[in-house]
C-alpha cells in the first residue's frame, strides 16, 4: 500500500519543521490485523546470576549467599508484590517488630505459609523453598491431586523413595513431585535431590525466578532468534494486534498535538514489557512487519542471539489537509480536526531483543548501519523498508549514541510516550499539566541511534 510510504515522507517532513517534542509518528506497515489480542509469552530458563541480576533490577533483591527460611519468605512475599495482610497474626515464633513479620503474614493471608511457626532464622532448605515455591506459584491445588503411587514414581526420577524414613509427609512429598513434573524444580537440580541439603543462593534465585515464570511475570518474550519457527510466530502475533485506542489518555495528548505542544505519540500496552536485562537489550521500532522480519534474518546471518518481544504499537500524529483525503484501513485511520486537519492513528510496532551479551548489543548499531540504514534515495544492499532515520534505543549508555528523554503518561494498563530532547523535557510536562491538571509525567533519559536523534533536531538523516 504505497500511501503509507507517502506519509511517512510527509510526517518526517512535518516533523522536521518543528524541533518542540517530537514524538514517533511513522505510519503502520501492510498485513491486516486480526481482531484478536495475542498474550505475551514468558519463560526462565537462564542462568542463576541472570535470574539474580533480574532481580535486583526489578524487585531490587540482593540475595544472601547462606539464606535463611526467612529471607526466602521476604523475597518471595516482595516479587508477589503483597500488600500488608488484614488479619491477624498466627504466629508464636515471631512478633509484629520482627523484620519477617509482614511478609509472612502477607504469605500466610495467601495461603502459602500454613503452619503458626515461621522458623525464620532457620536455614533455608532446598526441601522448604519448593514448598513455599509451589504454593508461591499457584500450583498446590495440582499437587495435592497426586495419589501416592504417582507421587512414588515422580520422586524416584529425583532419587528419593516415598515414604522411605518417614521425613517427608505426604503433602511435602506431592509438592515435590508436582514441582519436578511442572518443570517448577529445574531439570539440573532434579537428579538426586536433596530436600534437606542448604538452598544456597543460586538455588534461591532460580526458585523465585520459577515462581515468576509459572505466574507469566518473568522476562516476557514471544520467540528467540535461533528458533526455528521465529518467523511463524513473529507474524501470527502481529496478525492478532490491532490499534490501540485508550480514552483514559488520549484526550489529553491528542489536544497537546493539536496545540503544537508536541507533532506526536505512541500508545503502548504495559502487559508486553519484556522485563529484559538492561546491559544486554535494546528497542527497535517500525512500521513494515516484512522489515521485521528481514531484519532477524539478517541478525542470524551476522551471529546474533536473542530473545524476541513483539510490542504492539499505535503511532499518532497530525495528518495535514493540504495531504489530500487519506485512505484508512483497520490499521490506519484518521479523525478529521475542525480546521481541516486530522490526527492519523497508525497501527506500528516494536521489537525488543535481549542479546545474549552486551558485546552482542554493541554490534547491533554497525549492523543496521550498513544493512538498514537509507542514505540515498536509490540505495541497493539493504533490507526492505529501510528508513532513513532508524528507531532503536538502550537504557544503558552506548558509543555513538545520543541521549534523549521519553515522556510518559500512564492509564488503564497502557501509556503514552513522545520522544524529545532531554531539555524539552520540562516542558512538554508543563504543557501537559496545563491540559490535563492531574497527569503524571514520567520522564527518564536514554541513549537512541544517532540518525534518529538527527531526526529529532530537524535533519533528514
Amino acid at each position: 500500500m504505497p500511501h503509507r510510504f507517502t506519509f511517512r515522507t510527509r510526517t518526517l517532513l512535518a516533523l522536521s519543521v518543528s524541533l518542540a517534542f517530537s514524538g514517533l509518528s511513522l505510519p503502520s506497515g501492510f498485513p491486516s490485523a486480526q481482531p484478536a489480542s495475542a498474550a505475551p509469552a514468558a519463560g526462565s530458563a537462564e542462568t542463576p546470576a541472570a535470574i539474580e541480576a533480574f532481580l535486583q533490577d526489578r524487585y531490587g533483591l540482593s540475595l544472601p549467599a547462606a539464606p535463611t527460611k526467612g529471607d526466602f519468605i521476604a523475597e518471595t512475599a516482595e516479587i508477589l508484590e503483597l500488600g500488608d495482610a488484614a488479619i491477624a497474626g498466627p504466629f508464636t515464633d515471631v512478633s509484629v517488630s520482627d523484620a519477617v513479620y509482614r511478609p509472612a503474614l502477607a504469605l500466610y493471608s495467601q495461603g502459602i505459609l500454613t503452619s503458626d511457626t515461621v522458623g525464620a532464622a532457620a536455614p533455608l532448605t532446598r526441601g522448604t523453598a519448593v514448598y513455599l515455591a509451589v504454593k508461591a506459584a499457584g500450583l498446590k491445588e495440582l499437587a495435592y491431586t497426586y495419589p501416592q503411587e504417582k507421587v512414588q514414581a515422580s520422586l524416584s526420577r529425583l532419587g528419593l523413595a516415598y515414604p522411605g524414613d518417614g521425613r517427608l509427609t505426604l503433602q511435602a512429598a506431592q509438592e515435590l513431585a508436582a514441582a519436578a513434573d511442572s518443570g517448577l524444580l529445574p531439570e539440573a537440580y532434579a537428579a538426586s535431590f536433596d530436600p534437606w541439603a542448604p538452598a544456597g543462593k543460586a538455588f534461591a534465585a532460580v526458585l523465585l525466578g520459577q515462581i515468576l515464570s509459572v505466574r507469566g511475570e518473568y522476562k516476557h518474550y514471544l520467540t528467540t532468534t535461533g528458533d526455528s519457527e521465529v518467523y511463524s510466530k513473529l507474524l501470527q502475533a502481529y496478525r492478532t494486534q490491532v490499534l490501540i485506542e485508550v480514552p483514559a489518555l488520549q484526550p489529553a495528548v491528542d489536544q497537546a498535538l493539536k496545540e503544537g505542544l508536541i507533532t506526536g505519540y505512541n500508545l503502548k500496552d504495559e502487559r508486553y514489557a519484556p522485563h529484559f536485562d538492561k546491559s544486554r537489550s535494546l528497542t527497535y521500532g517500525h512500521s513494515d512487519i516484512a522489515h521485521a522480519v528481514q531484519l532477524i534474518g539478517l541478525l542470524r546471518s551476522e551471529g546474533l542471539q536473542a530473545k524476541i518481544q513483539l510490542e504492539p504499537k499505535t503511532s499518532a500524529f497530525l495528518y495535514l489537509k493540504e495531504w489530500g483525503e487519506p485512505e484508512t484501513s483497520p490499521d490506519y485511520k484518521v479523525v478529521p480536526l475542525e480546521n481541516g486537519n486530522g490526527i492519523a492513528y497508525a497501527r506500528e510496532y516494536d521489537l525488543s531483543f535481549e542479546f545474549d551479551t552486551a558485546e552482542q548489543k554493541e554490534t547491533f548499531n554497525g549492523i543496521i548501519s550498513a544493512y538498514a540504514k537509507k542514505n540515498s534515495e536509490d540505495q541497493h544492499g539493504l533490507i526492505t523498508g529501510s528508513w532513513w532515520q532508524p528507531l532503536y534505543y538502550s537504557l544503558t549508555e552506548l558509543p555513538e549514541y545520543k541521549l534523549i528523554a521519553n515522556n510518559v503518561i500512564q492509564g488503564d494498563g497502557y501509556y503514552a510516550q513522545t520522544f524529545t530532547l532531554v531539555d524539552q523535557a520540562q516542558a512538554f510536562a508543563d504543557g501537559i499539566k496545563k491540559i490535563k491538571p492531574d497527569a503524571g509525567v514520567d520522564s527518564y533519559t536514554f541513549w537512541v541511534d544517532e540518525p534518529f536523534y538527527n531526526y529529532l533536531l530537524g535533519g533528514f538523516k
